[in-house]
């Protein structure tokens, strides 16, 4: 990989990485429901008017925009809400991974490799290590394994669309869930508190907003599609390890939560065992699934 692009790599697992400290300060002014639609909808307008047609069916548009743009994200940010620290959110949600391949092996027939399972095993004890420390919040903990589990799902989805162009892809499906979304934070939430939570509206709350709409979001979808458009996704895939490094690292610098040993031991196996799974043992005609970032 050129330098050039090894740096590309690493900005954005660090974009994606400090991206949930911006997702746990912007839960400080909206609603989860509320800053999920505005997170959509700033990405998807004005980009939808100029990129055009998503180049795939629309049922699967509205698959993944409804698995990953509505549930996915909703359940992160309420478990967050609900007391999921930043750190660990990041390194919890990377058992996407995990969940990836089991809707893999149900959906679409694929055969996993023995050392994938061995990976699998290894990263789902490294949740269960994690679990033993959210014993007090299991809720919010359950929740994030929720967005996890979701994910996966639309990552199955999203395989199945195969989308030519990642970017416009994730701009519709941006643009599809932001009614949805709008709609549960008005049944949820309330007109009234949505209402209130847009007039006390400030700096941070504006900077949130646009940096996990257009950094986060367009940016680093974007700058990853074109490094997995360029070296594929056995080359690729790796650098998306970095993002709970980069989670962890500036959760502790900016919210001060600390990090425990068995929030260490955790992570090295979620992380391990993900890792694992990505030896190839032979090459293989295709693998464009893995989808990272918060």
């Amino acid at each position: 990989m050129r330098p050039r692009d090894l740096a590309l790599a690493v900005a954005v697992a660090a974009v994606w990485g400090v991206n949930f400290v911006v997702i746990d300060a912007g839960l400080n002014h909206f609603p989860p429901l509320l800053f999920s639609a505005l997170r959509f909808g700033l990405a998807a307008f004005p980009a939808v008017l100029l990129v055009g047609r998503p180049q795939v069916p629309w049922r699967w548009v509205v698959i993944v925009a409804l698995v990953l743009g509505v549930t996915k994200f909703s359940l992160l940010f309420a478990g967050m809400a609900a007391g999921m620290p930043a750190g660990l959110s990041s390194l919890v949600l990377q058992s996407q991974a995990v969940f990836t391949m089991i809707f893999a092996v149900l959906f679409l027939r694929e055969r996993p490799r023995p050392v994938q399972i061995a990976g699998l095993a290894v990263a789902v004890a490294g949740v269960l290590v994690v679990a033993t420390r959210m014993g007090a919040n299991l809720p919010a903990f359950l929740l994030v394994i929720g967005a996890a589990v979701t994910w996966g799902v639309s990552n199955v989805a999203t395989r199945k669309a195969s989308p030519p162009d990642a970017l416009r892809f994730m701009v519709w499906v941006s643009a599809l869930a932001t009614g949805p979304l709008i709609v549960l934070t008005l049944l949820v939430d309330g007109p009234a508190a949505d209402l209130a939570a847009l007039r006390a509206i400030d700096t941070e709350a504006v900077l949130a907003v646009l940096y996990i709409a257009l950094i986060s979001t367009l940016a680093g979808f974007a700058g990853w599609g074109f490094l997995m458009q360029r070296y594929g996704a056995a080359t690729v895939a790796p650098f998306s390890m970095l993002v709970p490094f980069f989670g962890i690292a500036s959760a502790a610098v900016f919210l001060g939560e600390r990090v425990y040993l068995v929030d260490v031991i955790g992570g090295v196996l979620v992380v391990g065992g993900v890792l694992l799974g990505l030896v190839r043992s032979r090459p293989v005609v295709r693998d464009d699934l893995v989808r990272v970032g918060a």
